[in-house]
């Protein structure tokens, strides 16, 4: 009887949650190593159908950086990245068009049927406008077909939205040339957030959030401020991999998203774990009071 009791204490702490969320976008970026791995990728995808059938609507963006790569090395082309950037040629860029749109996108739409959710797959060109990315402190680099978000068009994925379909798009984007642009799936998903005014966005990232020793799982910081943020950039306790993901949280709340959670996509049910409980397991980044 205990068992059934503390699975009724469950669904009750999740409830004012559920409340919370019901009839709002979230957006969740999924990507890392987490996806590599049949059964995090399953259990993250198997929370993601379970939003959507409390009433939440989920949109994810994705990436599939170990996909690409895997693909351009039995291509005979040698992955080459610049400040964590992939340098994305002509011949890279089929690569990662075919592996994202043809590939990734397919078996994580697939993945949500099967669990029981509706949802199609959002190819980035159509609903992405993108523009050439420079790095800046690198001279004379050329990063080639690499972009960052100029705007997107929500209305593919209100309308997914607005027939109970959770939109899976690609990090792509499609410049004033015509041609199409590789776009960091971070920055793509802070961009879709404050597109379709998301009420939360969720990284999977692939440590437990943000901790005070990258070496010590046990010191995540459970909840965190834009000036806390600040502070600890400054200190450098914010630094390499997490920046980007950091600064896309930062402005896609300075635009009115409402909370942005970093949480560990190997750990099973993350997200049902960070989204409906009190304690939650990663990191959330709120405005200051």
């Amino acid at each position: 009887m205990q068992k059934f009791i503390e699975k009724t204490n469950v669904l009750m702490e999740a409830m004012p949650y559920i409340r919370l969320l019901r009839g709002k976008p979230v957006v969740i970026k999924f990507g890392g190593s987490a996806m590599e791995n049949t059964d995090n990728s399953r259990s993250i995808l198997a929370d993601v159908a379970f939003m959507e059938c409390v009433g939440i609507h989920p949109v994810i963006v994705h990436g599939g950086g170990g996909a690409i790569s895997r693909r351009m090395r039995e291509a005979g082309i040698q992955p080459k990245f610049v400040n964590g950037l992939r340098v994305t040629d002509s011949e890279s860029m089929r690569v990662v068009e075919e592996v994202l749109n043809h590939e990734v996108n397919v078996e994580i739409v697939e993945t949500l049927i099967a669990s029981g959710a509706r949802a199609t797959g959002l190819h980035g060109p159509g609903i992405i406008s993108a523009e050439k990315r420079v790095v800046q402190d690198n001279v004379g680099v050329d990063l080639g077909f690499v972009g960052r978000v100029a705007a997107v068009d929500t209305a593919p994925i209100t309308a997914c939205l607005q027939a109970d379909i959770i939109p899976v798009i690609t990090p792509l984007g499609r410049g004033p040339d015509g041609r199409v642009y590789n776009i960091n799936a971070d920055d793509s998903a802070a961009a879709v957030a404050v597109a379709i005014n998301a009420f939360k966005l969720v990284f999977l990232s692939d440590v437990p959030g943000v901790m005070r020793d990258a070496k010590d799982a046990d010191s995540v910081i459970s909840s965190l401020t834009r000036s806390e943020i600040e502070a600890l950039i400054r200190s450098r306790v914010i630094q390499a991999g997490m920046i980007p993901k950091i600064q896309g949280a930062l402005a896609a709340m300075a635009a009115g998203v409402r909370k942005v959670h970093i949480i560990d996509g190997h750990v099973l049910h993350s997200l049902l774990l960070e989204i409906f409980t009190d304690k939650g397991i990663g990191t959330e980044i709120i405005n200051d009071n």
